[in-house]
């Protein structure tokens, strides 16, 4: 009988301790400011509508513990505070080193005149016309000078949008930033988890339509005839101040438009495909692999921008994928963190 005691106590201290386990992450422990808490679940993570890309099948079931995430993207002011604590100095920036450039691109490409391997960044411009949207490089251009204080190139600043969020921050800047904070970069599932704002099967965060019913946008994206005709609906030609449009279900804003943002994860087209995306849970694949640029590896981005748009990249719906290299500055890119319990 004594035994029979002994046993039900050990089960009750287990069952105890098994209840405490499952509520450290369905519970925040505290409140952080400007921070939002995300329970654990279970993701659907991956597209299956008619605009999904291949990258994005199959749908898989992915296990993600509780965290915190910045409730907006990081802005000029925040990243601002980190520059002057620090002296850090952005990727965009420093001095080009060929010796590492060249490493990702294809061998034999011929070294650039000194006078363009100067700090820069990619930099958007619109066309005057309809162009082969198969090539990005209608639209984009490298700009000698363009960093996260001169967006646009040397003769711009952020003067007037230090509540925008921060762009031309490559995924280095951002991992230092997010280092500094005593945060980190929020991994794809966890992005995608977040984004879809405790609602499974949505196409964006807020719902099913880009548009609302009077045709008004939930989010900064392209109106018009991406890359020439932008009506400028929304007022914003580039980024707009951080909670212009409504959060999603978990209190989170812009997690769809205004700016991509990049993830800890490295970027594998296929890996979805791989029995490993079930077993590893949030964590990514551990290198890059991309077919179609097998010279460079990749960091994941989420989001979609204000250059986004159902005709062309459908980058706001909620499984959307992108990549680009972790050394790469954009003016529709930036970041927002997250935090562990």
């Amino acid at each position: 009988m004594i035994i029979k005691i002994s046993n039900l106590k050990i089960v009750f201290v287990f069952i105890c301790l098994a209840f405490l386990v499952s509520c450290s992450d369905s519970e925040p422990k505290e409140a952080i400011s400007g921070m939002v808490f995300i329970p654990a679940g279970t993701l659907n993570m991956g597209g299956d509508n008619e605009q999904a890309s291949e990258d994005e099948y199959p749908k898989h079931a992915t296990k993600v513990n509780g965290f915190y995430m910045d409730e907006t993207e990081v802005t000029n002011a925040e990243f601002k505070k980190f520059v002057d604590a620090t002296g850090y100095i952005t990727v965009a920036e420093r001095e080009i080193d060929w010796e590492v450039l060249k490493k990702d691109i294809p061998p034999g490409t011929p070294k650039p005149p000194d006078s363009l391997l100067q700090p820069g960044a990619l930099v958007f411009h619109q066309t005057s016309q309809p162009v082969a949207l198969d090539d990005p490089s209608k639209w984009w251009s490298w700009t000698i000078g363009a960093s996260w204080q001169h967006p646009l190139g040397p003769d711009s600043d952020i003067k007037d949008k230090m509540d925008h969020p921060v762009v031309q921050i490559s995924w280095e800047d951002a991992e230092a930033y997010a280092n500094w904070a005593g945060k980190r970069l929020p991994t794809e599932a966890e992005w995608e988890w977040a984004a879809r704002g405790g609602q499974d099967g949505q196409i964006y965060p807020w719902g099913n339509e880009a548009v609302d019913k009077v045709g008004h946008q939930y989010a900064n994206f392209w109106q018009g005839l991406f890359p020439y005709e932008n009506s400028k609906k929304d007022g914003f030609i580039t980024t707009a101040p951080v909670k212009s449009f409504p959060p999603n279900g978990y209190g989170l804003y812009d997690m769809a438009g205004n700016v991509w943002e990049w993830c800890q994860d490295w970027y594998d087209s296929n890996y979805y495909q791989k029995e490993d995306a079930a077993k590893k849970g949030t964590d990514g694949p551990s290198v890059s692999y991309n077919p179609m640029n097998p010279y460079q590896a990749s960091k994941v981005m989420r989001g979609g921008s204000f250059l986004c748009n159902d005709e062309y990249c459908s980058g706001y719906r909620n499984a959307r994928r992108m990549q680009s290299s972790p050394d790469t500055g954009l003016n529709h890119a930036g970041f927002r963190c997250a935090k562990d319990l």
